[in-house]
């Protein structure tokens, strides 16, 4: 006979239900946030958009900032799957750099509607020490890493010169993304996006190395 305390085990079908029912309600949460911001995040307003009793929500993370922090980590997760893993099917280099900053571009305009976590997390938490806010600088700092990575792979592979400043390089990057962000959901202005593509090109000419002068023949 199984002793009482097999028996209180959850089944392998329990535990997958449950994991779906957290997957969900992470998805809802994830939506919430990207147009009211973290702090929009409620247990109740989730169990209201599932459905749920407040417990039920609350049984999945156990606080608000709990919640939170799941959020920006799936955010994360869904970011790399769109813009990072993509990326790297291209040539080491300035291929692969210009296809990072494209898919950057393209999942901004995808969230002009909304919002970048990313974005309204650091006008959030910029001031505010705490979990969330580390997990928010963790997953960006992350991101960041992989840009640098990146731009030195560039410079190994002579598409920049070796003289390069990745740190440099990444924060002209990053200002590109953030003034495409805030004129297009601000202001409204229309060929943003082309603007975007345009600064970076420039960006990457500067460090470019001098093109070979051409032989006579």
């Amino acid at each position: 006979m199984a002793s009482s305390t097999t028996s209180r085990q959850p089944s392998a079908k329990s535990l997958q239900k449950g994991q779906q029912t957290r997957a969900a309600i992470l998805d809802a949460a994830l939506g919430l946030a990207s147009h009211m911001g973290l702090e929009g995040l409620s247990i109740g307003t989730l169990a209201e958009m599932m459905q749920m009793s407040k417990s039920g929500v609350f049984a999945h993370f156990g606080s608000r900032e709990e919640l939170q922090i799941s959020v920006i980590r799936e955010y994360h997760a869904r970011f790399e799957e769109e813009v990072f893993f993509p990326a790297m099917a291209e040539a080491r280099g300035l291929p692969r750099l210009r296809a990072l900053f494209e898919r950057w571009i393209r999942r901004v305009s995808v969230e002009l509607d909304s919002g970048c976590i990313y974005i309204s997390g650091a006008v959030e938490f910029d001031d505010r020490p705490g979990p969330v806010r580390d997990a928010l600088v963790s997953m960006v700092r992350a991101w960041h890493l992989a840009l640098q990575r990146a731009i030195a792979m560039a410079v190994e592979e002579g598409h920049l010169r070796p003289e390069t400043d990745p740190s440099q390089l990444l924060f002209e990057m990053h200002g590109l993304i953030l003034a495409l962000h805030h004129d297009a959901r601000l202001l409204r202005n229309t060929g943003v996006l082309d603007r975007a593509r345009r600064g970076f090109e420039r960006l990457v000419a500067d460090w470019q190395p001098p093109a070979a002068p051409e032989t006579r023949t």
